[in-house]
């Protein structure tokens, strides 16, 4: 016994996630600084590859993983009870929620005038080669084949295909269920593999934020100062504000241990900028909050497609007022309320993958603002889309456990005992801690 204790007390104590995260930050500021000052190249493009080798595993597997979790999260609403009544009562907190992040986005914009003063003027923008606009978005929802949107990264299509596979599955039933069992299998590989990828976080921290410094310095945000800071304060005010709110006032649980749970989605979203890439995380530690498995598995894959507070609501709105700004166009309380409206029906355009250019020209094309205006945040995009994903994010794991909690289906005791510990393998399907919060079966 005492060997084995001396031995283990020999062994390294591995730093929490947390702590792995914020050395990543920290260090790729540094190297960041040091690359962009001391103007050594070599160092530049190691971060650059090191950050795009850890987005591009991410979105090697967003295809497969968006088709499949949205296939078998639908398929499982098949287990629960009242399920109409859940998956309404889930969408309707989502247009809820971005209703109030949009206003919020506004008031900061009207509020600050973030196009003012930055030295700006219309020639420095840039018509993006793809741009967004209703047409191009309802129709756009329907592939024209089923090997393109896998090959192009059309997170729209796949999910289209993904709700008709799903419901065809429900209607089929009992003669579906091979390929229910098989879809299950490959989603738990995937999410095995994905989560190799997330313990790289750190690592991938490093080379994106060094990148970031090194490649636009800190001239950069200087120049569009007011509008970073607009986003990020709108991000922290829905993020800290109004989700604790939410939390005591309508789910009638303490904010604070929300965060203790959340915090390792959140955080691995700020680097990441991906929610589709955080989302088995976003799940995991929504089960860990007390949320029922079988409705965790349809919210969180649900919530990573469309559900975008950061990137659908308050960056979009501020944008707007800046482009607008920036034109010399005068916007009235109509159009503000067409900022609105594109929040709420059109943040599925997000699809949860890093950046928001889509939702902003959709955006800017419904306000019939210039496109160019695109060009003029692409430079600064990297630095906003941290907050914004990290926003996105929390309110995709926020909204299950509201609707859990108002539903009476929220583990109290799981919730109330939650922590935020180091990132570790997902449990079981088969163990008692998930048969625990399983939702009675439908009958």
């Amino acid at each position: 016994m005492s060997v084995s204790t001396n031995t283990q007390s020999k062994l390294p104590l591995r730093a929490p996630f947390w702590a792995q995260i914020l050395a990543g930050l920290v260090l790729g500021v540094l190297l960041g600084w040091l690359a962009r000052s001391q103007d050594i190249s070599w160092l530049v493009t190691t971060l650059e590859k090191v950050g795009g080798t850890f987005v591009g595993l991410l979105k090697l597997a967003v295809a497969p993983l968006v088709f499949f979790a949205i296939l078998v999260s639908i398929t499982n609403l098949r287990k629960v009870n009242n399920a109409a009544r859940l998956a309404s009562r889930t969408l309707l907190w989502f247009m809820i929620t971005s209703l109030i992040a949009v206003a919020i986005g506004l008031v900061i914009g009207l509020v600050t005038n973030p196009g003012a003063g930055t030295g700006l003027t219309p020639a420095d923008g840039a018509a993006p080669e793809k741009t967004g606009s209703w047409i191009d978005f309802l129709t756009g929802i329907v592939p024209t084949d089923v090997i393109t949107p896998f090959t192009e990264l059309n997170v729209l299509q796949i999910v289209f295909m993904a709700a008709v596979a799903g419901v065809a599955a429900l209607q089929l039933g009992e003669k579906a269920q091979p390929i229910l069992t098989l879809s299950e299998s490959v989603l738990e590989l995937l999410q095995k593999a994905l989560w190799w990828v997330i313990r790289l976080a750190p690592l991938g921290t490093v080379g994106l934020i060094g990148n970031a410094i090194a490649t636009y310095g800190w001239d950069l945000i200087g120049k569009y100062a007011t509008f970073t800071v607009d986003v990020y304060v709108g991000c922290l005010i829905v993020l800290f504000g109004v989700y604790p709110a939410l939390l005591a006032t309508v789910g009638k649980v303490n904010p604070v241990q929300f965060f203790k749970g959340a915090w390792p989605a959140i955080q691995l979203a700020f680097v990441s900028r991906s929610s589709v890439g955080t989302m088995p995380l976003t799940q995991k530690v929504t089960e860990r909050l007390g949320v029922p498995k079988e409705y965790a598995s349809f919210a969180v894959p649900f919530g990573a497609t469309t559900k975008m507070d950061g990137c659908a609501a308050i960056y979009p709105a501020i944008a707007a007022i800046f482009v607008a700004q920036i034109f010399g166009i005068q916007l009235d309380v109509g159009d503000y309320l067409l900022i609105a409206f594109v929040s709420v029906v059109g943040s599925a355009a997000t699809a949860g993958l890093t950046g928001a250019t889509v939702m902003l020209t959709l955006t800017l094309s419904t306000l019939g603002l210039p496109m160019e205006g695109v060009g003029l945040l692409l430079a600064i995009d990297p630095i906003v889309d941290m907050i914004r994903t990290a926003t996105n994010v929390a309110g995709q794991a926020l909204i299950p456990v509201i609707v859990s909690a108002r539903e009476g289906l929220l583990d109290r005791t799981a919730y109330d005992s939650v922590h935020s510990s180091p990132v570790d393998e997902p449990p079981a399907d088969d163990t008692p801690a998930d048969e625990s919060r399983r939702v009675p079966a439908a009958a």
